[in-house]
């Protein structure tokens, strides 16, 4: 996955300026793709070169900002690529490495960067569930765009609950050993 795909996809759901679109990726898309504002413009430069999206001229306007909107060029291109096939995800985590460094080395020196972790998966979860109690207190979803996106945000939900059930495992075994 680019980039420049989460960026039509945002465009689809929304024409926006290229700061309004950073905002929605730092409340949405970012939770599953980074990227810095600065990446996000330049992009956007690349993506208006292939003719993937345009801005909306505002008559009316006396700002420089530019509303930007995906077009034939950028659906297609975005269509093609929801067919490609991804293997899943890999764990691809660094805490991981300095676990198994550590597991040879010894000296429990990780343990503060696991209960660091495990304040930030809590803060993440209290993220997500607000969000999900704002956005679908109500129940059932009958909207196939809104059951799609309550259940991405559901996978969030899992996804923290279990990072959380496993370093409140591994904390407290650490201890242990570090005792024994």
């Amino acid at each position: 996955m680019s980039l420049a795909h989460v960026l039509l996809t945002s465009l689809i759901e929304k024409p926006s300026t290229g700061i309004d679109l950073a905002r929605r990726f730092d409340r949405s898309m970012g939770f599953f793709w980074n990227a810095t504002h600065q990446q996000i413009y330049r992009e956007l430069s690349g993506m208006q070169q292939k003719n993937w999206i345009s801005t909306l001229e505002d008559s009316n306007s006396t700002s420089r900002k530019k509303t930007y909107q995906v077009e034939k060029l950028g659906r297609t291109e975005l269509a093609e690529w929801m067919v490609k096939q991804s293997p899943p995800a890999q764990l691809r985590e660094e805490l991981m490495v300095r676990l198994r460094a550590e597991a040879q080395l010894g000296g429990n020196t990780v343990l503060p960067e696991l209960e660091r972790h495990l304040i930030l998966h809590k803060e993440n979860l209290k993220t997500y569930q607000t969000i999900f109690a704002k956005d679908f207190a109500k129940g059932q979803t009958q909207d196939r765009t809104q059951f799609i996106h309550k259940m991405i945000l559901q996978l969030g939900i899992d996804l923290e609950v279990g990072w959380i059930d496993w370093l409140e495992t591994m904390i407290p075994q650490l201890k242990a050993f570090d005792q024994q």
